[in-house]
């Protein structure tokens, strides 16, 4: 990918941490980039999940035994959701490949209870990833931040939290395969 591809990023992408970002709420994080245009951006951390449960959150979904993942550090009070498969719901955006952003709530808690849409197809989470206007450009200027223009499939999205980086990392190959096996401190090395 060129570095002018490299500072251009679009819904669908995918937004990698470099191996020695600081900020705890992204060290190691993937973000699916939802939304993003001049007046900023938008995603979902695809690789934090939370130590809750979605029925301890939502009471009209306990019967999901299902974990939530973080989305982001901003307003940790909103849930998200993203589905992989056809499009089965009003209002999904699309994300690329058969990957699905939001959409009907009420339907989508219809379909998962009467089995119309498999649990696992479903991923909840807590927050969101944000950016003001020109600021996700910033920090790809400052390469904080590295593109994969791989899509998220069924397969990627069910690798485990701890996999999702380094695989990603690995499959794009070049520098980035050695940026892969990084250790999390340098001075560890």
């Amino acid at each position: 990918m060129s570095k002018d591809e490299q500072r251009n990023p679009k819904a669908g992408d995918l937004l990698i941490s470099e191996p020695f970002l600081q900020d705890e709420n992204f060290v190691r994080s993937v973000v699916l980039l939802c939304e993003h245009s001049e007046e900023g951006s938008f995603g979902l951390i695809i690789n934090k999940q939370s130590i809750l449960k979605l029925g301890e959150l939502v009471e009209e979904l306990a019967f999901l035994d299902k974990a939530v993942f973080v989305g982001g550090p901003v307003e940790q009070n909103t849930l998200h959701f993203i589905y992989v498969g056809e499009k089965v719901l009003d209002g999904s955006l699309s994300l690329g490949d058969n990957i699905w952003w939001g959409g009907d709530y009420e339907s989508l808690v219809e379909k998962l209870k009467l089995g119309l849409l498999d649990h696992d197809s479903v991923r909840f989470f807590l927050g969101y990833s944000g950016w003001g206007a020109e600021q996700l450009d910033d920090e790809l200027s400052d390469e904080t931040w590295i593109i994969c223009r791989e899509i998220l499939n069924e397969q990627t999205f069910n690798l485990t939290p701890e996999q999702l980086w380094k695989s990603l990392l690995k499959n794009m190959g070049g520098e980035f395969k050695v940026i892969a096996n990084y250790p999390l401190d340098p001075r560890l090395n």
